[in-house]
């Protein structure tokens, strides 16, 4: 399949699943103050698998995987259990704003990956250049200090965050190759059925202490999860990576750290440093030199 420029019509879907991954961070955040990781990870992925579903029947898309596709779904799901698992307890350890940049570096590594892994897809000088002053800001987001009331740990929190961002990175060049000759939806719908088992059995193996309630603040939290961002969005950006090349596609994701910060800010109050303003214009500046070049290629058939 050949590989297409990105058009604005693409740029705005890109940028719309970008505002809903940045309400991530947050609503995992408001989550949290009622459920474990695990717990959290296991409603989350729950929610998205029956909508994810239910999206397929409506459709009639086929979801049940022919035999030569278990293998790459289930080296998906692995990645995918990696990511979640990092990113929960890493946001349960800093603050949402925070979090959202770092974890959000994913574009970082995402380019990386890509050049040595697609050859169509090589970094350019202005790519390059881009993605340096982006790993600035990034490194200066890292070694900042988050409300203390949002972030109880925030260097292991920020480790973490940044451990699930280079996860997330190998796992969307895994999946732009993927949904080549896999349907999206299915690809989708079966690391997150796969994953429940997994993070169920992880609950049994957590505390649950020094929680809140359960009431519709975290409940709200976990269905945007799911359905916003586990649903809508990985399918959105699915169908988007089967067009366009990751590395193409991954500057869009620096917007959703300036979606994330915002939204924080508005609903939990969180304090826009001037460290995080800085880190943040870098970024920008960094999306900028980065969105230069838009390669466009056949990138051939999924190898593993």
């Amino acid at each position: 399949m050949i590989l297409e420029t990105i058009g604005w019509r693409s740029a705005l879907l890109a940028l719309v699943v970008s505002l809903l991954r940045g309400g991530n961070q947050v609503s995992l955040k408001l989550a949290l103050t009622a459920l474990s990781p695990f717990w959290t990870a296991f409603a989350r992925m729950a929610v998205s698998a029956a909508a994810v579903g239910a999206w397929g029947r409506l459709r009639s898309i086929r979801l049940r995987p022919l035999p030569t596709e278990w293998r790459p779904l289930s080296i998906l799901t692995v990645l995918l259990l990696f990511q979640i698992g990092l990113l929960h307890y890493g946001a349960d350890l800093s603050s949402p704003a925070y979090s959202v940049v770092l974890m959000n570096s994913n574009p970082i590594w995402a380019n990386f990956i890509a050049h040595f892994l697609i050859p169509e897809d090589r970094l350019s000088g202005p790519r390059l250049a881009g993605l340096a002053l982006a790993f600035m800001g990034i490194s200066a987001v890292f070694l900042g200090r988050p409300d203390p009331s949002l972030a109880p740990n925030p260097a292991l929190g920020n480790g973490l965050m940044l451990a699930a961002a280079v996860t997330a990175a190998v796992r969307t060049v895994y999946t732009q190759r993927l949904v080549q000759w896999i349907e999206p939806s299915k690809t989708v719908f079966w690391q997150t059925t796969l994953s429940l088992p997994v993070f169920l059995l992880g609950t049994f193996f957590e505390p649950n202490t020094g929680r809140g309630p359960l009431t519709w603040v975290p409940i709200a939290g976990v269905l945007y999860q799911g359905l916003a961002v586990g649903a809508a969005g990985l399918i959105l950006w699915a169908y988007l990576l089967r067009k366009h090349s990751p590395g193409a596609l991954s500057v869009f994701s620096f917007a959703i750290p300036i979606f994330g910060i915002f939204l924080s800010a508005w609903l939990l109050s969180e304090r826009v440093t001037p460290r995080l303003f800085l880190g943040v214009a870098a970024v920008l500046t960094g999306i900028y030199l980065a969105s230069r070049t838009t390669p466009a290629a056949d990138p051939g058939p999924l190898t593993d």
